[in-house]
């Protein structure tokens, strides 16, 4: 950032593009009023953006949730994943839309509400979610993308979600139902914009 701030003699925000897209929906989405919050988006990849006690978590690199390993689903184990790193091992190896592609032949988009694939598709990202639930406890859950777009995961998910958690954890978020803990992004596509908007918000206030 030193030479940008250098040539623009103006302070500057930087982050990744789910980063942004957590402090977006913090500062006017689906989790204003909320200091620890988690947003993944799923479509080409998966990514993660967490926002921690008020703060966007960094740390050696960046958080990768995307390529938590997941245990294998047992009616999906001839599949051999499309991570170029973890195969089927990680989550965007198994449930990315690439992931989707190549194991229905065919791309999300085209496979119809009632096809198994979704219902496949939620079971591993409920999985994903418990980790990261049980790790950050994130007041709420935020899931976008491309692959989010279709109207029946979100119903499996809270489902698979709440199976998987089995009760252990017992908060007023999760008791108020599924639905109001995982959501999609209140900005839609937009999440990421409006987070760059608050990032030199921040940057600004910083340089105050």
């Amino acid at each position: 950032m030193g030479p940008l701030r250098e040539a623009l003699a103006l302070p500057i925000g930087f982050d990744t593009d789910v980063n942004a897209a957590v402090l977006g929906e913090a500062r006017w989405g689906a989790a204003q009023n909320l200091e620890t919050v988690v947003y993944v988006t799923i479509g080409t990849g998966i990514g993660g953006g967490a926002l921690i006690g008020g703060q966007l978590a960094h740390g050696l690199v960046h958080p990768e949730m995307g390529h938590l390993l997941v245990p294998r689903e047992p009616d999906d184990l001839a599949f051999a994943g499309a991570c170029p790193f973890h195969g089927a091992r990680c989550w965007e190896g198994l449930a990315a839309g690439p992931a989707l592609e190549r194991r229905w032949g065919k791309p999300a988009e085209s496979l119809p509400n009632d096809h198994p694939a979704w219902d496949l598709e939620a079971r591993y990202i409920a999985s994903a979610l418990t980790s990261l639930v049980l790790v950050l406890s994130p007041e709420r859950v935020i899931l976008g993308g491309g692959v989010m777009q279709m109207s029946a995961l979100f119903p499996l998910i809270h489902e698979h979600l709440t199976r998987s958690l089995a009760g252990y954890v017992q908060a007023e978020a999760l008791l108020d139902g599924m639905s109001r803990y995982v959501v999609p992004p209140l900005l839609g596509t937009q999440s990421g914009i409006a987070g760059a908007l608050a990032l030199a918000e921040r940057a600004a206030l910083g340089a105050a």
